[in-house]
């Protein structure tokens, strides 16, 4: 894994060629991990095919980081295996970062001192391969994410913006089979996140790269992703393609709002209901996904506690939806 702080550098081999491997990208079976009395990770268990883009959500302290710390060796976990392309992790370390690269969050990524166009350079050599072949694919790299006028300027001279796209271009810049990416778009402006995730979806199809993906920005992970594990509590509540993940059919998802919609209420109306999400931008309403059946039973149950409605009205869910619907209302 090509990062500085510490993370094996791979060796001067050329990384092996994954094409026809019948084995998956990842493969994670039982994983566990407990800091103290504390259960951050629970059985989690999935796997990821070669090829596909894959986000992995939940709401702060759900077990997210230590789960990706767990695959990539960072954090030994206490049960459970994270095999690479057939390699288990912890068995051959080497063999396995050999496939990996990550951008973490809050990690320093890229070597300061070093001009960007030297960073991709760099980090190409350490995964084995000859950066001079892989000339052109880092032109467009510095092109794509508007670095190509700062190619020569040393990283620690860039703004946090900038400096986050240097480290997404490391990333990138090599021959890595499956990457992590934890927040990819913070610090960036509207444009430059849009262009990141038609960039990260060009690559994926050109190059048959795995992307496991983490972040709070639910657009980032619908246009990007092809599926999406949602954790929770330290295990995985839903592992589905994106458009499985809302509701369909004869259910719907109706908006009531009301300045009578008191916690006390919402909570007595959870327990009849599928409540989906609770105030809105700071208005009194929660979302409720029911038939029409239901949705008479709940105007017969806000007339029962002297609701005066403000309004009624029917919406479509999207992923941050289907997220606070899993997770209890909980943002990540």
């Amino acid at each position: 894994m090509a990062t500085p702080d510490g993370v094996p550098a791979g060796s001067d081999d050329p990384i092996p060629s994954t094409e026809q491997s019948p084995e998956p990208a990842l493969q994670v079976e039982g994983l566990r991990k407990r800091f103290g009395s504390v259960t951050a990770v629970e059985d989690v268990s999935l796997t990821i095919e070669q090829g596909s883009v894959v986000g992995i959500l939940g709401p702060n302290g759900a077990g997210k980081t230590t789960t990706i710390k767990c695959i990539l060796g960072m954090v030994l976990p206490d049960e459970g295996t994270a095999r690479v392309f057939g390699t288990d992790v912890q068995a051959s370390p080497r063999q396995a970062y050999r496939h990996i690269d990550a951008m973490l969050e809050g990690a320093r990524n890229d070597y300061w001192r070093l001009t960007v166009r030297e960073n991709l350079r760099y980090f190409t050599v350490i995964k084995g391969t000859d950066p001079d072949s892989l000339a052109d694919r880092h032109e467009r790299l510095l092109d794509k994410l508007d670095l190509a006028e700062k190619a020569d300027t040393a990283v620690r001279d860039l703004s946090r913006g900038m400096k986050q796209k240097v480290s997404l271009a490391s990333v990138l810049a090599s021959e890595a089979d499956l990457v992590f990416l934890d927040e990819p778009t913070l610090g960036l402006d509207v444009e430059s996140s849009l262009t990141l995730r038609q960039e990260l979806r060009r690559i994926v199809e050109e190059r048959d790269m795995t992307i496991v993906l983490s972040s709070h920005d639910m657009a980032v992970v619908e246009d990007v992703c092809d599926r999406v594990v949602i954790m929770r509590d330290g295990e995985v509540v839903a592992d589905d393609p994106v458009s499985k993940l809302r509701p369909s059919g004869a259910e719907r998802t109706y908006r009531v709002t009301s300045p009578d919609l008191t916690p006390s209420l919402v909570a007595t109306l959870r327990g009849r209901f599928d409540i989906v999400a609770v105030d809105r931008d700071g208005v009194p309403s929660v979302d409720v996904a029911a038939d029409s059946e239901d949705f008479y039973e709940l105007i017969a149950a806000l007339r029962k506690h002297d609701v005066q409605l403000d309004g009624v009205t029917t919406v479509e869910l999207d992923l941050e939806d289907a997220f606070l619907r899993l997770t209890d209302g909980e943002h990540t």
